[in-house]
């Protein structure tokens, strides 16, 4: 497993422990995006592949699960076909969302969540499934489903603004979904808006952080990036690409500095190995 692939483990499994933990708040943003960075041309665009539809997506992976957990979907399913009380369908909800993501399967998981925060009305919980499925999307090979997540996203995330129209972190969602669609300097738009009016926004910093990097501007990616790790100083993605743009504008120390961090935070010899090696390479 290369060192990207490593982070990208460590971001997915940020995203589920945030499953089980979400009560009346959304994880931070920012903190557990997946970390395949955005390129000029994006993975896809609206045009490209087609879109498939939920019930495809659930009928597919309902194959794929043991008996019992078939039983125990079937089940929180009909409490929502039958269930006349709104609380009894965010209950339910809430408890399928846990089991799609116990199963592995974040994006059902995340879509079980969404449907949960348009019953309460909570930008909140919008929000978080937003993010869950924009961090799906990152590592989906699969450009149909690619394409449901981010237009899944997309209405979560206009549901969420109806609700409060104002809120950074669903404006830094819409534009990675404009990003991710191809939409790209309407989305980097976007993001630059945010950091305008919130200088320290994480989630608009990390994104144009990332990109600074893939379009080689390094300086502006350290600018950017520091600004995460001061507010978050055990952000492994943000130590990561930090230590990268430090890397590449020439500081070598900073950038072992920040890579040896990585590997105090993340505690696995895997990891410790691919880094390493990656050191050595440019030492």
């Amino acid at each position: 497993m290369g060192k990207k692939q490593w982070i990208l483990a460590i971001a997915g499994l940020i995203v589920v422990a945030a499953i089980y933990a979400f009560g009346e708040r959304v994880a931070q943003t920012g903190q557990a995006p997946a970390v395949k960075m955005a390129t000029n041309g994006a993975k896809m665009s609206e045009s490209q592949g087609r879109l498939v539809s939920f019930d495809e997506i659930l009928t597919k992976a309902k194959k794929s699960i043991p008996s019992d957990a078939q039983l125990r979907v079937t089940q929180l399913e009909n409490n929502i076909t039958r269930g006349d009380l709104s609380r009894q369908k965010i209950r339910a909800y809430n408890e399928l969302a846990k089991v799609w993501d116990s199963l592995g399967h974040s994006s059902i998981a995340a879509y079980y969540k969404g449907e949960q925060g348009k019953l309460e009305n909570s930008e909140k919980t919008l929000t978080f499934a937003a993010y869950l499925l924009l961090t799906r999307q990152e590592s989906t090979t699969d450009p149909s489903i690619s394409k449901w997540e981010l237009s899944k996203a997309k209405s979560f995330l206009m549901s969420a603004k109806e609700l409060n129209p104002q809120s950074d972190s669903v404006k830094v969602g819409l534009a990675k979904v404009d990003v991710a669609s191809g939409s790209v300097m309407k989305g980097v738009q976007q993001l630059l808006e945010v950091v305008k009016h919130d200088p320290k926004n994480i989630a608009a910093n990390m994104t144009l952080g990332r990109m600074s990097i893939t379009s080689a501007q390094f300086m502006k990616a350290v600018k950017r990036l520091e600004v995460v790790v001061d507010q978050q100083p055990h952000n492994v993605e943000a130590l990561y690409y930090l230590a990268e743009a430090y890397k590449n504008t020439g500081d070598k120390e900073k950038a072992i500095a920040l890579f040896n961090k990585c590997k105090d935070l993340v505690h696995d010899s895997g990891f410790d190995q691919e880094i390493d090696d990656y050191i050595n390479s440019f030492k």
